[in-house]
């Protein structure tokens, strides 16, 4: 390994370091992702002829941009998506698209309220996505529990059931967006296999949950009021519907038509915006402008997309310099090419790491072939969105979803570590034992 790779590797993991102590140098991720994205390709820049040999002098700068012009290609079909996606979810809930979430959930049993919370979750992060569904079922568990200490059970399974749920839905989680849209698995095979190890890492905790809940609530503390909407209950029936179901609808659009995932959304994002600004139509012009799709775009999270495209801008870098592929060998190697204790481990590092870069790693580490575990669908790359996606529950720093609670309900990392991480780690490990159960017996 030369000097300037070893200079690149360096900088890549420092930059990842600073990422994941985010909590404690307070510097947003999103800047370090930059700065380690410029500085990694400026590197790569430095001695260019070491990297791409077969071509000549006067080529090479040319061939380096459009190196990066693909890369960046890449990249930009996963944060359009991110970005369209999310504009879907906060155009629905500004309208009060997710009412009826509060009146589904409203029961005195603390047990019954627990198992509808979970479920709820679990199918919403599928459609949404982590991190949203997470923020709405928070938003409702202050209305209807108001002990702390019985909203932190319930937030601790909000975390673990939203990652449970994106992990088997190719629009759930960015990690499984990022697979699909790479390619490597699709959507009828990560729904029909990693559905059930889903569940059951969902389903484990919550059982062993539940009997740190007993009792009924107070009347009063479960009559949670809808918020008041510009809009009649029709037409917020048919912003959420038309909203996820369109978000349903991309899989399906992108079957049908070959065209890249973005492109769905844009199109569900189209019709979703054109209806909205006909049901303004009859509202007065002061009450609907905080409510209008281009004011609603001023409140997607920007940081959140730099960070992605600086993440996938420096793994990028890696993969040119042939760092990825010798990881990749090396697992290989060291574990005999066993791909349930590769990917066991990449899952629980996903708990102290952000998954983002973890899974744009991997997918440079290894190349897609035609058939056994690496192809598409094959046992690697399920297990990789399964593992990465569940994995993060283990800490409440591994996932976006636990990052947002810890915020909300100011849930420290001590108290989650030692009341919620070994049984997160049950349900992970049972829903690998099913899935390897599934691989032998079924598929």
């Amino acid at each position: 390994m030369s000097t300037l790779t070893v200079l690149i590797v360096v900088i890549f993991c420092i930059g990842y370091l600073c990422i994941a102590l985010e909590s404690l140098t307070r510097i947003n991720k999103a800047a370090i992702a930059l700065l380690m994205c410029v500085c990694c390709w400026t590197l790569l820049m430095m001695g260019p002829a070491s990297y791409y040999p077969e071509v000549g002098g006067s080529e090479i700068m040319h061939h380096i941009s459009e190196v990066i012009e693909h890369h960046l290609g890449d990249a930009a079909g996963t944060l359009f998506f991110l970005m369209g996606a999310m504009t879907i979810v906060e155009i629905v809930d500004s309208n009060g698209g997710f009412n009826f979430v509060r009146d589904t959930m409203k029961t005195r049993s603390k047990r019954k309220l627990m198992w509808r919370m979970a479920f709820m979750t679990f199918f919403l992060s599928a459609i949404l996505d982590n991190l949203t569904t997470s923020i709405v079922m928070i938003m409702v568990l202050r209305k209807l529990v108001q002990s702390r200490e019985d909203r932190m059970i319930y937030a601790a399974l909000v975390i673990i059931s939203a990652n449970s749920g994106g992990a088997f839905s190719p629009i759930g989680d960015v990690t499984t967006i990022m697979l699909w849209i790479k390619g490597v698995i699709t959507t009828q095979g990560v729904l029909t296999e990693i559905f059930i190890p889903s569940l059951v890492s969902m389903l484990v905790p919550a059982f062993i949950l539940q009997y740190q809940l007993q009792g009924k609530f107070d009347k009063e503390q479960n009559l949670p009021k809808a918020d008041v909407s510009l809009f009649t209950k029709k037409q917020r029936y048919t912003i959420f519907w038309l909203g996820v179901g369109g978000l349903c609808f991309v899989p399906v659009f992108k079957t049908i038509t070959h065209l890249p995932p973005f492109m769905g959304i844009l199109l569900v994002l189209g019709v979703l915006w054109t209806v909205t600004e006909i049901f303004h139509y009859n509202t007065a012009e002061d009450d609907t402008m905080a409510k209008r799709v281009s004011d609603l775009l001023s409140k997607i999270d920007l940081s959140t997309i730099m960070f992605f495209l600086g993440i996938l801008m420096a793994v990028a870098v890696l993969q040119e310099v042939g760092v990825l592929t010798a990881l990749g060998e090396g697992l290989n190697e060291a574990f005999a090419g066993n791909y349930y204790v590769i990917n066991g481990i990449i899952g629980i590092l996903s708990s102290i790491v952000d998954n983002v870069p973890l899974v744009a790693g991997c997918m440079g580490m290894y190349p897609v072939v035609a058939e056994g575990a690496m192809a598409v669908d094959g046992i690697f790359w399920q297990l990789l969105a399964y593992c990465a996606g569940v994995g993060g529950s283990m800490l409440i720093i591994g996932s976006a979803a636990g990052v947002v609670v810890m915020g909300l309900e100011k849930i420290t990392f001590g108290w989650y570590m030692k009341k919620i991480t070994w049984i997160a780690f049950v349900g992970y490990l049972a829903g690998i034992l099913v899935y390897w159960l599934q691989r032998m017996l079924l598929f």
